[in-house]
C-alpha cells in the first residue's frame, strides 16, 4: 500500500500555495510604510543640530532642562546628527517652549474622596531653523503630552509622583520630537 497524502492534506497545500502566490507580489511592492527614524526628511548635507536650552513659561522648575535634556540624547541615541552647543556653527537649530503644564486630578478614594492620581498635561512649541535659507524645517505650535502619576495617601510612605512623571513624559516627548522631526510630521 503506499502512502499517498490524504486530500486535506493535498488541499491545505494548494491553499497555502495560492495563499503565498496572492501575498508575494503585495510584499514585493510594498505599502509605503517604512521604519520610523529611516528616512528623514531633513535636508541631506546636515550633520550637526543645535539644541538650546527650551524657554519656560510656566512656573514649574527646571521642566525645560529636563524637555532639553531628554531631547538632546534622543538626538545623540536615534539618529547620525552630533548635537552642538553654538547655534551659529550648526546646520540646524530646534528652538522649543513649554507654553503650560495642567496638573489635574483623576481618580478619588471612594471613602474618603482624596486625590490618588493626577494627569499631568504639558503643551510645547517646537521649530527647527535651517541656518541656511533662516526657514523653518520642521513647526509645531501645540505639541501635547500627558502623563499620570499616583498619589499615595499614607504619610509615612509617601513620595511625590510629580517629578518621575515629568521625566517620563520629557522621555516621550523627545521620542516623539524626534521621529517627527525626521519624518516631517
Amino acid at each position: 500500500m503506499r502512502n499517498r497524502p490524504s486530500r486535506i492534506a493535498r488541499t491545505g497545500r494548494g491553499l497555502a500555495l495560492r495563499l503565498a502566490l496572492l501575498v508575494a507580489p503585495l510584499v514585493a511592492v510594498g505599502c509605503g510604510y517604512h521604519v520610523a527614524g529611516h528616512a528623514s526628511q531633513l535636508p541631506s548635507d546636515w550633520s550637526d543640530i543645535a539644541v538650546p536650552a527650551f524657554k519656560n513659561d510656566t512656573t514649574t522648575y527646571r521642566i525645560e532642562q529636563r524637555m532639553t535634556e531628554a531631547v538632546i540624547r534622543e538626538f545623540i541615541t536615534r539618529t547620525k546628527y552630533r548635537v552642538v552647543q553654538d547655534p551659529k556653527s550648526s546646520d540646524g537649530v530646534l528652538h522649543g517652549e513649554v507654553i503650560s503644564i495642567e496638573t489635574d486630578p483623576v481618580l478619588f478614594q471612594a471613602t474618603t474622596g482624596e486625590v490618588t492620581t493626577m494627569l499631568v498635561t504639558v503643551h510645547m512649541k517646537v521649530e527647527l531653523i535651517d541656518n541656511k535659507t533662516e526657514k523653518p524645517v520642521y513647526k509645531n505650535d501645540d505639541m501635547v503630552f500627558r502623563d499620570e502619576y499616583q498619589i499615595s495617601t499614607d504619610v509615612k510612605s509617601f513620595f511625590q509622583e510629580e517629578d518621575p512623571a515629568l521625566d517620563r513624559m520629557s522621555r516621550d516627548l523627545a521620542s516623539h520630537l524626534v521621529s517627527n522631526v525626521l519624518e516631517n510630521f
